[in-house]
């Protein structure tokens, strides 16, 4: 028995499909390219608004604080006109500076049970305005508070 012995010939298709398939090749390296540029774009964007969305929490935050220290800012005031009125049944208000903000009181009223002492304070801090209001009576040379509360307008 003989050795057979096959022998194969490249035809112009095994070429052109070498061609072909180097062609396939380049073009997914420019695909993979695309790709990458697509996820790198799609990251920075959601990382962006990460920090878009830190710096607005951020900044709300910080008004927030300074909405309650000027709440804290009118209580104070309230306190310090009752303090007076307790000293002065004739006390009118002042404005009294209180760390960064101020207080702004006023007293009206003559503190019987008819006309009642109303002291309204407005505590003020940069651009904020929170107000307190205190409702009184003067009776018998002692002073009684019937109302307490933050102010709307």
């Amino acid at each position: 028995m003989g050795n057979i012995v096959i022998t194969a010939k490249k035809s112009r298709n095994s070429q052109n499909e070498l061609k072909q398939q180097f062609l396939l090749t380049g073009y997914e390296r420019g695909q993979a390219l695309i790709t990458l540029l697509f996820f790198t774009i799609v990251g920075i964007t959601i990382t962006s608004a990460a920090v878009v969305m830190i710096l607005v929490n951020s900044l709300s935050g910080t008004k927030q604080q300074q909405g309650e220290i000027a709440y804290d800012i009118a209580q104070s005031g309230a306190e310090n006109g009752l303090l007076r009125l307790i000293r002065n049944p004739a006390y009118t208000g002042e404005t009294v500076s209180i760390g960064n903000g101020s207080a702004t009181i006023t007293v009206t009223g003559s503190g019987t049970v008819v006309s009642p002492f109303v002291i309204l304070s407005k505590g003020t801090i940069g651009s904020f305005m929170r107000e307190e209001q205190i409702t009184a009576t003067y009776q018998n040379n002692l002073l009684t508070v019937t109302k307490r509360g933050e102010a709307y307008q």
